[in-house]
């Protein structure tokens, strides 16, 4: 009996493609995202061989949408954007205002309509969040005052492109294909559609501020007490795809949209970090297909028809938004490797740029010439990025090295680290945290390593030395003074990561004890082959910590001794 596949099939290859060429592009040193594209690419109607069904594609690239935005939620912080407030929030915004009136040039100039030019230079002016927080993780600048900054600035970014996809189909529901002459509709007209649009954004959004708040957490707590994992898992993800769904049958805004509110009201919730992490996989295979689904719009043919618009594109990423971040970071007093380290990271465009452009070409208020643009900008530019770090990264350290003291140094946040005989603690959540005070208390100085900023904040706060990053990440380790160190204890419950942290341990001190935790008889084998000294399967110490507890119970007690195990007639 013959089956339509057609789903398997993008699925399967899609992923398959996806996997490969992420995992090259990694090797490389270049944001995973360029392999997925390329992937995407690859299976296109553009490309010879296999060519994936653009109809299912696109459909799971909206629910990749959804996720990707209740992710942004998810992750919404307003207490970091208050932080920086006063510079990122005037300059995300000015750079905005000014990419995008470069953007509109660059459509004069091809002869393009001025909505075209609009939605165009808009693409342009957002950068990737995954590509510039990887950045920053790598180069361990997250929790210094330019991580902060940058971290704000792509805050305001994200907000003005959430306007920007409630806006637009207003916009293209009143010019639609005749965005190529909107003078000849009076203001009165566009006006009304952006007032009835905000109108029912509004509606959406008091509905969801009075009703979200009750009942989204009680919800999720009501069904962390059922102890299943399973259940909720589901219910995170029911509460994402059912809030997008809902705000755009109701109040017909978009999944988008629907989608960040559920990721921000459910941030609200004691139980955010659970539902974060256990959404995690889904929404990363998800995000994946997204990208795919996104290279398969990409026509390579524009590199060669117009390689000249394609490098003018690219110089406006590149260079046009660097200039600019410079120059008002630099307006702002701050010095001038805070300024460079801001334009540099931000000289890139991915996830909102592509969902901007399917936006603008499904609406006809953008051609799909322009969309091929942003396509092959990002790609060229994600490229570019590492680049232009290495650069910024040898700039800096020939800085140091003619000019010792240019620039005082940041201190590391939290209480500071006095190298020598000191525990390095990987992991500060339920195990870690436990360790750690447990080894305070019998009089060893510890240090802490985790990549969850909320378990280093909770370090900090209990007087605990802290870096925040990956533990295999080498600036990580270099940080933690391994060389110096009495014991490394791997409190996480990811033996991948672990493995790797303790191979690159045993390099930098080979006299290191090291101790590592495990959940299978397989990641001992794991861990022990990476160079662990011991292993500690939580199970089976649960196991004989309650098998010595009955045995010590009075029918128990004797039991061992050559007395009966069973309680006496």
């Amino acid at each position: 009996m013959p089956h339509d596949t057609s789903l398997i099939d993008i699925v399967a290859v899609g992923l398959g493609l996806a996997f490969v060429l992420g995992a090259i592009a990694n090797k490389l040193r270049l944001s995973p995202l360029v392999g997925y594209l390329l992937a995407g690419v690859i299976v296109g109607p553009f490309t010879p061989g296999f060519v994936a069904d653009q109809e299912i594609a696109n459909q799971l690239s909206e629910i990749g949408v959804m996720l990707l935005m209740f992710g942004v939620g998810l992750h919404f912080s307003l207490d970091d954007l208050l932080e920086v407030k006063w510079i990122a929030i005037p300059g995300a915004l000015a750079q905005i205002a000014l990419a995008t009136l470069l953007g509109m040039g660059l459509a004069w100039a091809m002869g393009w309509a001025p909505l075209h030019g609009l939605v165009f230079g808009l693409a342009l002016s957002v950068a990737s969040t995954v590509v510039l927080l990887r950045a920053m993780e790598q180069r361990r600048l997250l929790d210094t005052k330019r991580g902060r900054i940058a971290v704000g600035w792509l805050i305001v970014e994200d907000l003005v492109m959430v306007l920007a996809l409630v806006l637009l189909p207003a916009l293209g529901g009143v010019l639609g294909e005749g965005g190529a002459r909107p003078e000849d509709l009076g203001a009165g007209a566009i006006l009304a559609a952006l007032g009835l649009t905000l109108l029912k954004v509004s509606g959406f959004v008091a509905v969801m501020l009075v009703v979200g708040p009750r009942v989204i957490p009680w919800t999720l707590e009501k069904v962390a007490g059922t102890g299943s994992r399973e259940l909720f898992t589901l219910a995170v993800l029911a509460i994402a795809l059912g809030v997008a769904f809902g705000s755009a049958t109701l109040f017909g805004v978009s999944f988008a949209l629907g989608a960040f509110f559920a990721g921000m009201l459910l941030n609200e919730s004691e139980l955010s970090h659970k539902a974060a992490n256990d959404s995690l996989p889904l929404r990363d295979a998800f995000a994946v297909l997204f990208f795919v689904s996104v290279g398969m719009l990409f026509d390579p043919r524009i590199l060669v028809e117009h390689p000249w618009q394609v490098l003018c594109t690219l110089a406006i990423i590149v260079f046009g938004k660097s200039v600019i971040a410079y120059w008002i970071v630099r307006a702002f007093r701050h010095p001038p490797a805070t300024a460079l380290t801001i334009s540099v990271s931000l000289a890139q465009i991915g996830e909102f740029s592509f969902i901007l452009a399917g936006l603008g070409v499904a609406l006809q208020i953008l051609p799909p010439t322009g969309r091929d643009l942003v396509l092959a900008g990002a790609l060229l530019s994600i490229i570019a990025n590492p680049l232009l770090f290495a650069w910024l990264d040898r700039r800096q350290a020939r800085l140091a090295a003619r000019e010792p003291t240019p620039e005082a140094p940041e201190p590391p946040p939290g209480p500071a680290l006095v190298p020598g005989n000191h525990a390095i603690v990987v992991g500060f959540g339920r195990v870690g945290s436990e360790l750690a005070g447990v080894l305070r208390e019998r009089g060893v100085n510890v240090l802490v390593i985790d990549n969850d900023k909320d378990h280093i904040e909770r370090a900090h706060a209990a007087g605990f030395p802290g870096i925040r990053g990956n533990a295999a990440s080498d600036r990580v380790l270099a940080e933690a003074h391994p060389e110096t160190a009495s014991i490394a204890i791997l409190a996480i419950p990811q033996p991948l990561e672990a493995g790797e942290a303790i191979a690159k341990l045993r390099v930098i001190n080979p006299a290191l004890p090291v101790l590592a935790r495990a959940h299978s008889d397989a990641e001992v084998r794991h861990l022990l082959a990476h160079g662990a000294d011991g292993t500690v399967m939580a199970e089976r110490e649960l196991a004989y910590s309650l098998a010595e507890m009955v045995m010590a119970t009075p029918p128990f007690r004797y039991a061992g001794r050559g007395a009966p195990a069973v309680p006496p007639v």
